[in-house]
């Protein structure tokens, strides 16, 4: 559904989606590359199960919530991604039990 701009000129960084490599460009939000994937949608509501993807892409609505390098609940458009970076699309209620 989206995609980056054909003038991208960022170093590209391999992160892992959900386990798969992906490849992100330095400086973009989390939210930004869950955007541009298949299935651009980053949590299931805890109630119903419905998916969830980045609507207000500055850190309002909650809606871009996921699971970053093991931290549930993480803004995910608010957090720009790193090399090696682990991100899992987070399933209904978090687990916060240390």
């Amino acid at each position: 559904m989206f995609r980056t701009l054909d003038q991208e000129t960022g170093e590209t960084l391999t992160v892992h989606v959900d386990g798969r490599p992906v490849a992100a460009i330095a400086d973009e939000s989390v939210a930004a590359l869950l955007l541009r994937q298949a299935a651009p949608w980053c949590r299931t509501t805890p109630v119903s199960g419905a998916l969830r993807a980045p609507y207000c892409m500055m850190g309002v609505c909650f809606d871009c919530l996921a699971v970053v390098d093991g931290v549930p609940s993480v803004q995910t458009c608010l957090t720009p991604v790193r090399e090696g970076m682990r991100i899992e699309r987070q399933q209904g209620r978090p687990d916060v039990t240390p």
